[in-house]
């Protein structure tokens, strides 16, 4: 950039270079300028996007009941396995304590079980003499003489009597066994809803909205707050398919946010790998520098490369340049000596302190810089 310094008085004037700085003196009036330049540009588009964490998670509720405790507002930083909110558990507790008993029932029936089966086992019942009819002699008898003649005459299988006995005192263990199993996974299933009362920060991040407050009765499946972790952001945009043909994973491309106006370089993170059907676009996500400033749900320009665009020349000028009297931007150029007004349409920035100019110059005038509030088109 070649920059003048203008100066007319009415002893002349005396033109002095140093360093590429011109200077002219008066005594009464002093201007910095610079030469319009011509940037080539061209070859790219801009696309829109919004500013997004680099995580975010949304925490619903998994037990109906009434919220408790939050960890804080929006804004509130939380660390990772700090709790975020609690959900009323007392309803929870009193199943608990119910299944817990019928745990304790369901295992006093397995041991009766297994005691009976035991019995069976060691004392058989088909072996007991009150079991049989008898015939009018003392037990002993019966015992010796009356089962025998029952196996024998075909009236009764002592050996198929004993294995059905036990059989059926196996088959009570088992059941008894099942009920203590299904007891026990009523109280784990409990455990978990009492765990689910309690919402732990799976990252270190921030609270960045809350759908509920402390006294709000939930659902479960109903949202209570959106947390994320905003130490990184990103940007997301949809991109139009003949745009993201051009991009690849880990380009770097400039991008604008609303705070600040100053380019960026924004990475290529991701690219969806399925184009939206009905608007034509890929979403694509860009990851930001650290400490980028803004936070989520900023816009963002990011300039991405198209190969449709020509490039061309088009004229630039300094920032400091612009001038805002209005809703639109002008320059002073330097005509004849004299300050005169013009009405401009910029475009994109280039550089870090240029931004082009699509009407209103053609490249070559002088414009002065940071020029006073007071000055007038035409004035001295």
């Amino acid at each position: 950039m070649r920059v003048n310094v203008m100066l007319s008085g009415l002893a002349g004037a005396a033109l002095v270079m140093a360093s590429g700085v011109i200077a002219q003196e008066n005594n009464a009036n002093q201007f910095q300028t610079a030469v319009v330049s011509t940037a080539q540009i061209g070859g790219s588009a801009t696309v829109g996007g919004t500013v997004i964490p680099f995580k975010e998670v949304t925490i619903s509720a998994q037990i109906p009941g009434a919220i408790t405790s939050m960890a804080g507002i929006e804004g509130t930083r939380v660390a990772e396995g700090e709790v975020l909110i609690t959900v009323d558990d007392a309803d929870i507790v009193a199943q608990r304590n119910a299944a817990l008993a019928r745990v304790y029932q369901a295992q006093a029936g397995l041991q009766n079980a297994q005691m009976q089966y035991t019995r069976e086992l060691y004392s058989p019942r088909s072996n007991s003499v009150s079991t049989m009819p008898g015939m009018g002699m003392p037990s002993m008898f019966d015992q010796f003489f009356t089962r025998g003649f029952s196996d024998a005459m075909g009236q009764s299988d002592s050996a198929l009597e004993r294995q059905a006995d036990l059989y059926a005192q196996t088959s009570g263990v088992d059941q008894a066994q099942s009920g203590v199993m299904q007891a026990q996974a009523m109280v784990e299933a409990l455990d978990v809803q009492l765990r689910d009362a309690t919402q732990i920060a799976p990252f270190d991040g921030v609270i960045i909205q809350r759908m509920v407050e402390v006294g709000d009765n939930v659902q479960p499946g109903m949202p209570m707050l959106k947390f994320a972790y905003t130490d990184y952001l990103r940007v997301e945009a949809d991109v139009p398919v003949r745009l993201a043909a051009g991009l690849t994973e880990g380009v770097i491309v400039q991008a604008r946010l609303d705070i600040g106006g100053a380019p960026i370089e924004a990475r290529v993170a991701q690219i969806f790998p399925i184009a939206d059907q009905a608007r034509h676009t890929v979403k694509i996500k860009f990851d930001l520098p650290y400490g980028t400033p803004g936070g989520p749900g900023m816009y963002v320009e990011v300039t991405v490369p198209d190969t449709s665009i020509p490039v061309q020349g088009q004229a630039a000028v300094p920032t400091a340049a612009l001038v805002w009297r209005g809703s639109l931007p002008s320059v002073f150029v330097l005509i004849d000596g004299k300050p005169s007004l013009r009405l401009v349409r910029v475009g994109y920035p280039i550089g870090e302190d240029h931004v082009s100019v699509i009407s209103g110059l053609s490249g070559g005038e002088t414009v002065i810089l940071n020029p006073p509030a007071t000055l007038v088109s035409g004035g001295n």
